[in-house]
């Protein structure tokens, strides 16, 4: 169903609001501002009361697909259920209403559980020292490399020009790098989609300052060398950054610091449930070594007798964000582990479980190019002669979100599907026989799909050709 812009539904004066009148005195703007500040024609804004602007973005908020609304199984995204019970924390009126600039003292409550989250990642990763500043799990990624730099600056090692990059790594990998200043180079898979030993032998020399490896990796699978590949890096005395993106299939079962990673990121609004739809809001806390631990970004929370107080670590690369970092995040997170437990591996369990499931169902109509045991997510292909876009647009018709398309790059026509945890087997049944039908479905029919949609398959070759980046 076509919408109206909002601003077009309005009439000139129109208002939804009637502010009281000013208690002190007031004066024209012209009096105030110089000429130069002061527009010459009213903004475009729309005029509308507030009936209108209720009923227009509920009417757009139904036309959006969401884990509200239907299964959205969005390989390397996470899209588990929020639980509501998070929700009700982080509207606690002590908590919702703190402002960051409060004194510690009228904020010990919040920082009780920052320092609290801090541990519980603490013991998740086995690494000791933890930051919640980063906002996003591309800036975790990032904050963790400036650290390393940092170490090598501090100790006085200017050669360490380089980061490595699997080729299934995510797309922030090799530009976290390079925004740190490094050259990254790529490292190529062995037969099973994990990173080549040999090769990374080959490429580790004094220039190398970390490898940046995710694990399980985005083909779905567990880096079985993780541990020997630690050890050629540290050999060098190069750095084994962990991008915790899939840290859902590791809750529990294994602890990246037993694997000898040094630093890692953690996706909050991933694998401990915060929402994340529309590009936020996220946290990407980090978690780090001994070695790492000075350079951490200003401020951490550590307790001081009966008190708890932020603390800038001595070597700080200093803040990576405005003030503390997203608290609202961190305290969903918070409550989602308090609720867990020591059972947040049951989490991860059932996560590998039904994207195994997945696996087995789709084995024989769709090619699997890593067809062995997979962790939370599964990559396949469509069979010959499909294409994975024609499937995924087949798949809205039905009332799902698609799978991930075309990543990771190493896989041609690659659809990544992460059912996570919290899907019951008739969901995921649902999915699958779906994903039979398309499969049979004629090549005619799904180049026409989406036929039921709010709006019909875009000419993406058109829209990339005369782009209209603003109205």
């Amino acid at each position: 169903m076509p919408f109206d812009l909002i601003r077009d539904k309005g009439r000139e004066g129109r208002r939804g609001y009637t502010l009281p009148k000013p208690d002190v005195e007031t004066k024209e703007l012209s009096t105030i501002l110089p000429k130069a500040a002061l527009r010459e024609e009213k903004p475009r804004l729309a005029e509308v009361d507030e009936p209108t602007v209720i009923r227009h973005y509920t009417n757009l908020s139904r036309e959006n697909e969401g884990i509200d609304t239907t299964f959205y199984p969005l390989g390397s995204c996470t899209m588990k259920h929020n639980p509501r019970a998070n929700e009700a924390a982080a509207v606690v009126p002590g908590f919702a209403g703190l402002h960051p600039l409060q004194p510690e003292d009228q904020a010990q409550g919040a920082l009780r559980i920052m320092l609290e989250l801090q541990g519980f990642l603490a013991e998740v990763s086995g690494l000791p020292h933890v930051s919640l500043q980063p906002l996003a799990g591309a800036q975790g990624e990032l904050t963790s490399i400036l650290m390393v730099k940092k170490f090598f600056e501090d100790t006085g090692d200017d050669g360490r020009t380089t980061v490595l990059v699997p080729s299934t790594a995510h797309g922030t990998n090799p530009a976290t790098a390079s925004m740190a200043g490094f050259e990254s180079k790529e490292v190529g898979l062995d037969e099973h989609g994990c990173v080549d030993v040999e090769e990374l032998r080959e490429m580790v020399d004094e220039s190398t300052a970390a490898l940046m490896i995710t694990n399980p990796n985005t083909c779905g699978v567990y880096e079985r060398n993780i541990e020997e590949i630690a050890e050629v890096l540290h050999e060098a005395g190069a750095f084994l950054y962990m991008d915790g993106a899939n840290m859902n299939a590791n809750m529990g079962r294994m602890r990246p610091a037993e694997a000898d990673v040094d630093v890692m990121h953690f996706n909050l609004h991933k694998t401990f449930s915060t929402p994340h739809g529309g590009g936020g809001p996220g946290c990407g806390a980090i978690a780090c070594s001994e070695a790492l631990a000075p350079f951490l970004p200003d401020p951490v929370v550590k307790k001081e007798g009966d008190e708890y107080r932020f603390v800038r670590p001595d070597k700080s690369i200093g803040r990576v964000a405005g003030f503390h970092g997203n608290f609202g995040q961190m305290l969903r997170a918070w409550n989602y582990i308090r609720m867990h437990g020591p059972e947040l591996r049951d989490v991860t369990d059932m996560a590998v479980l039904n994207a195994n499931y997945v696996r087995a169902q789709l084995r024989g109509t769709y090619r699997i190019p890593y067809d062995e045991l997979c962790k939370h997510e599964v990559v396949v292909q469509p069979p010959k002669g499909k294409k994975a876009l024609d499937i995924a647009k087949g798949l809205i018709d039905y009332g799902y979100h698609p799978p991930t398309i075309y990543f990771p790059l190493v896989v041609k026509e690659a659809m990544l599907i992460e059912p996570t945890e919290t899907e019951s087997k008739e969901t995921l049944d649902d999915f699958i026989g779906t994903m039979l039908e398309l499969a049979e479905t004629s090549q005619e029919n799904l180049e026409e799909a989406p036929t039921e949609a709010p709006t019909r398959r875009l000419d993406e070759t058109r829209a990339a050709r005369q782009l209209k980046a603003r109205w």
